[in-house]
């Protein structure tokens, strides 16, 4: 299944990699046609553990998953990143990124989320000499 023109998914991985260059944690996008449950948040997370985003060492991957057909999405961040981001924070982003999938922008939406990830796993996990990049910056596709 692909979603996204070659350009879009080569701005996404870069918009991944820019947001990860200052930071010891992990961005990674799920996309799927459709989910097979309602409840998304609860299948969002089967997700992130599938994608062993929970192996990270400091715990702090962050997910945004997206259900096409469904037009719906979340985000999932791991116990280290989620108690330390103010209260609100998850619903606040994704609250940005619904302004611009509601103007007919995917992309523009998931950069938004990336960058407000990006900035707060900063802020608490700044990168540090020995990081590595745990987590492949490429957008998963799930037929």
């Amino acid at each position: 299944m692909q979603v996204f023109t070659s350009e879009e998914q080569e701005q996404l991985r870069k918009a991944i990699e820019n947001a990860e260059r200052n930071t010891s944690g992990e961005i990674r996008i799920c996309v799927e046609r459709r989910s097979k449950t309602d409840d998304l948040f609860e299948y969002a997370s089967s997700h992130f553990l599938k994608m062993e985003m929970d192996k990270t060492a400091q715990r702090n991957g962050v997910l945004i998953y997206i259900s096409l057909e469904d037009r719906k999405f979340a985000i999932i961040g791991d116990v280290g990143i989620d108690r330390v981001v103010p209260e609100g924070f998850w619903e606040t982003t994704k609250e940005a990124m619904l302004e611009h999938f509601k103007a007919g922008s995917i992309v523009s939406g998931l950069e938004t989320g990336i960058e407000m990830a990006g900035q707060k796993l900063k802020a608490y996990f700044p990168y540090e000499d020995n990081d590595v990049n745990e987590l492949s910056d490429e957008i998963t596709y799930i037929d």
